[in-house]
């Protein structure tokens, strides 16, 4: 008989409050044109992007998830000191260690909390979401801090016309706490490795250290076609997957909020899982860009402030994105 006493969690979990922050600087399609050639009609076509955000010099990785932190808290209602683990999800953080988490925990008063950072690119919104409602109800914290955080404009290519438009930065945080009913699903999540070269750094930070001078910054770069492929035939069926397990149908839904990576892929994703029209659509993309990990609670904490979205809504999300890498659950919103 086993000496070790039980976990003691909550039932459920679900996301209690949600914040954001967009840089103030806001770059137009024809800033973008100033390197790459191109037209604000094609990028409009392609991608579906006007504007993007692009973070100053002081609004960092930390500074921006504070700043959304603080939000989240504030609409949860949760105090900083009664969270139990912070977790962070960026690929832009540029210090192998210590974790970005741990300066966001003590900037925003969290006391002495679990703090860590994932790598799961577009889909680590997810990939947080799902440890963290796996940690309430464990009983490891009673709330659990998820931020999704990206400097994206540090990595891009300016002069790569495939990609310079597509990014943006900001932050995007969420609340997850007790519930006495199931408000966050279970998750369909995985990995494709055999097609982690569609999406990655242009250079290994080593080789790029190593080398004598003159070479470009390291980069985001992608097979564009094979990742709209990938994204718009393959990302539809786990977003069925998610609906199914948690014993939904498209019908049963009030709102979509898919990864912000392109117009195209989200028209096509709502068209291939035959959404109703009174589902809403997170269209964030459009003044945002692709925020990678950010994307999804950035949109969610729009469609709330805007009213277009409501607290208690059904919502399906998913994230996917390099690696390749997926993520997808239905949640009710906070």
């Amino acid at each position: 008989m086993s000496k070790i006493k039980p976990a003691k969690g909550s039932p459920y979990a679900r996301i209690l409050g949600v914040g954001g922050y967009r840089p103030t600087r806001v770059v137009t399609n024809e800033v973008i044109l100033e390197t790459i050639d191109s037209s604000d009609e094609w990028i409009r076509s392609r991608s579906g992007i006007a504007t993007r955000h692009w973070a100053s010099p002081q609004e960092t990785v930390a500074a921006m998830s504070v700043e959304a932190s603080g939000k989240a808290l504030a609409d949860a209602g949760v105090a900083p000191e009664q969270i139990g683990a912070v977790i962070v999800s960026t690929v832009s953080h540029f210090k192998q260690t210590p974790a970005v988490a741990t300066e966001i925990a003590h900037r925003i008063g969290a006391g002495k909390p679990a703090a860590f950072d994932i790598s799961a690119g577009c889909a680590g919104f997810g990939y947080g979401l799902t440890l963290a409602k796996s940690l309430v109800v464990e009983g490891s914290a009673e709330y659990v801090l998820v931020i999704g955080v990206e400097r994206l404009s540090d990595l891009t290519d300016l002069e790569d016309r495939a990609t310079a438009f597509l990014f943006g930065d900001g932050a995007g945080a969420v609340v997850i706490g007790p519930s006495d009913e199931p408000a966050i699903g279970p998750t369909v999540w995985g990995s494709e490795g055999d097609k982690s070269d569609t999406i990655k750094q242009t250079v290994p930070w080593d080789e790029y250290l190593g080398k004598s001078g003159g070479e470009k910054f390291p980069a985001i770069t992608q097979e564009g076609q094979a990742v709209f492929r990938w994204a718009v035939f393959e990302m539809a069926k786990v977003a069925q997957q998610a609906l199914d397990a948690a014993g939904i149908t498209a019908d049963d839904l009030d709102v979509f909020i898919p990864h912000q990576a392109n117009m195209r892929i989200i028209d096509s994703m709502v068209k291939t899982l035959k959404l109703p029209e009174h589902v809403t659509v997170a269209r964030d993309i459009e003044t945002t860009g692709n925020t990678s990990a950010a994307s999804i609670p950035l949109a969610m904490e729009r469609l709330l402030a805007t009213g277009a979205a409501k607290s208690g809504d059904t919502a399906l999300v998913i994230g996917f994105g390099a690696g390749l890498v997926y993520a997808a659950t239905v949640v009710t919103l906070p």
